[in-house]
């Protein structure tokens, strides 16, 4: 009787171990199916995320961009580096400036038409291509003391010297009314130790004129605008050069820089 009751227990005991151990296996293969599926749960997750980070930073489209009303050019002014040494030197580009040609349409109707203005001859002489209204520098144009000898050599008979004449000496008692032959600009007004008072008369046509051996009591003053037969001044006895002479007025006449004989413009 004992020995049956022994062997009942011994019976009860291992089921009850193999039944627990049963429960443990199944216990531990549940802990690690659930471990294992959370791992593969967790790297799905992640890389789910790194591929939707990658791919909206290598293909990103924004839209819906809000307007801005400030100005998209903002100069820099200063700047602040860290860690480094040196700071690269901030350039500033001002925006393009675009303009905008105003083109304005004339009708017809309203255009006027350009009004011809009649100028008188008598004051029109720059420009022109001939002295205008030529007239004698002398009332008495008789006595002629001298004439031009253009590029011949003659005597002074004040220096006793061989040279040219480059004018012509009209004989004149001191004080005569000298005038201006022809239109024209008082360009110079000087006292020449050679030639005494001198007056140059520009007629801006390439004609220039000038007068020598005045008196000191000059009509005229530089840059004075002068007609055909102004009053310049009187002879005077102030050419040194030509002292020998009786009282007289000597004229030249330059065209174009050249001496040219005065007689041949006076006559004409």
């Amino acid at each position: 009787m004992k020995k049956k009751m022994f062997s009942d227990n011994s019976k009860g005991s291992k089921g009850f171990y193999a039944a627990l151990g049963i429960s443990a296996i199944m216990i531990g293969s549940a802990c690690y199916f659930a471990y294992n599926q959370g791992e593969k749960l967790t790297e799905e997750f992640t890389a789910q995320n790194s591929t939707s980070e990658s791919d909206a930073a290598v293909d990103r489209k924004i839209d819906n961009i809000p307007k801005t009303t400030a100005s998209a050019y903002k100069p820099v002014t200063q700047t602040t580096a860290r860690n480094f040494a040196e700071t690269a030197p901030i350039v500033e580009t001002a925006p393009p400036i675009v303009t905008t040609a105003i083109v304005e349409i004339i009708e017809e109707d309203d255009y006027e038409q350009p009004v011809d203005v009649e100028i008188e001859q008598e004051t029109l002489y720059v420009g022109a291509s001939k002295m205008e209204n030529v007239i004698s520098p002398l009332a008495d144009m008789d006595n002629v003391l001298a004439m031009f000898s253009g590029s011949e050599l003659v005597k002074s008979i004040t220096t006793g010297s061989w040279q040219t004449h480059n004018g012509i000496d009209i004989a004149a008692e001191v004080g005569s009314e000298v005038y201006a032959i022809s239109n024209g600009e008082i360009m110079e007004i000087n006292n020449d130790p050679v030639w005494g008072v001198t007056v140059l008369l520009d007629h801006h046509n390439g004609y220039v004129t000038r007068y020598c051996g005045l008196s000191d009591g000059l009509e005229v003053q530089l840059g004075d605008m002068m007609v055909s037969g102004d009053l310049i001044g009187t002879v005077g006895n102030t050419a040194d050069i030509e002292s020998a002479l009786s009282p007289h007025l000597h004229m030249e006449i330059l065209h174009n820089g050249n001496y040219i004989d005065p007689l041949s413009e006076l006559n004409k």
